[in-house]
């Protein structure tokens, strides 16, 4: 705009009637080098602008997750990375500088780790007691937050050396998977219920019953915060529900069948279910991984463009489960 605005002022200045340029004004030769001059100026400066918005487009492009709007994914594979396969992952997250934590279950083997994202190594561990059965764990500030199953006890940690800082009691009924969005904690139970937990005080500010074209989706495991919604590893099944935390409704599945059947192709065995969400939300990767797999995968979404042969409500929904304390 600018520079159709300094060649319309130009364009102006001139007439079919001109008088006679002062004995003191520049010859016509001058006056045509400054004019081709100010063009070449004037397209430089729109040519930086092109290149500034550009530069600036692809920038918001990179740092927001795009999230297909089709109810139903399926998964590309971007990348594989190794795991550690004695790893019972009960919760995952992104750190930041290609590290991972990431929470561990089963009695005398829980723990809670450092890893290194390209290689699987342990770069630092936390062993729980033998009493205590490692489950969800998310990361606010410099603290992690992860809460134990068939208890209402969870733990805080110190993310820079993972001493324990804290241990808390919750209000859930019991802890299976974190989340955050930076302000609240996102809790389930092994039910059908969402839960927004306050991080100082533990107490639930708001619970919801998540549902799928008015059924109840129970069995909410392992959660991660992704763009906006909440992410659920269903228990016992290889599907992942997004999940609206404002409606507490499911938005969209994604379907992961693939991984395992996969593993199990390749000879894999003595693997678990899906289990383990990371959201990189500073270059768009997500990783998934499952308890006891040797691999974390890095995945993008491809949205189903064709009619979907199976019942989404058989494939991705169980019924309602209780554990009891032993």
């Amino acid at each position: 705009m600018k520079s159709k605005t300094l060649l319309r002022k130009k364009t102006n200045k001139r007439s079919n009637h001109s008088p006679s340029p002062p004995a003191s004004m520049a010859s016509p030769k001058f006056s045509s080098f400054k004019l081709k001059r100010a063009c070449l100026l004037i397209s430089f400066l729109v040519l930086c602008v092109m290149l500034v918005s550009g530069i600036s487009r692809n920038k918001r492009e990179k740092t927001s997750f795009r999230i297909p709007s089709s109810e139903i994914c399926l998964i590309e594979v971007m990348n594989q990375f190794p795991h550690d396969p004695r790893a019972f992952t009960q919760g995952l997250l992104y750190a930041g500088n290609d590290t991972l934590f990431e929470s561990t279950g089963l009695n005398g083997k829980s723990s809670v780790r450092k890893v290194a994202l390209q290689t699987g190594k342990v770069l630092a561990i936390k062993k729980m007691e033998y009493s205590y059965f490692g489950e969800g764990l998310t990361l606010l500030g410099d603290r992690l937050f992860q809460v134990t199953w068939l208890r209402q006890t969870g733990f805080i940690y110190d993310r820079n050396n993972l001493s324990k800082v804290k241990q808390f009691s919750h209000q859930m009924q019991d802890g299976w998977g974190l989340a955050t969005d930076g302000e609240v904690l996102f809790g389930s139970d092994g039910t059908s219920t969402l839960y927004q937990i306050d991080p100082q005080t533990f107490k639930v500010l708001r619970k919801q019953t998540v549902r799928y074209k008015d059924q109840e989706v129970h069995n909410l495991n392992e959660l991660e915060f992704v763009n906006g919604e909440v992410w659920a590893n269903i228990w016992q099944s290889d599907c992942i529900a997004r999940i609206s935390h404002e409606s507490g409704n499911v938005v969209g599945w994604i379907l992961l069948p693939d991984l395992r059947e996969g593993l199990l192709k390749a000879g894999v065995t003595g693997i678990d279910v899906l289990n383990g969400i990371a959201w990189d939300n500073q270059k768009d990767r997500v990783f998934v991984t499952g308890k006891l797999w040797p691999v974390l995968y890095e995945i993008k979404l491809q949205p189903l463009t064709k009619p979907f042969g199976r019942d989404i409500e058989q494939l991705c929904m169980r019924g309602p489960v209780n554990f009891m304390m032993p």
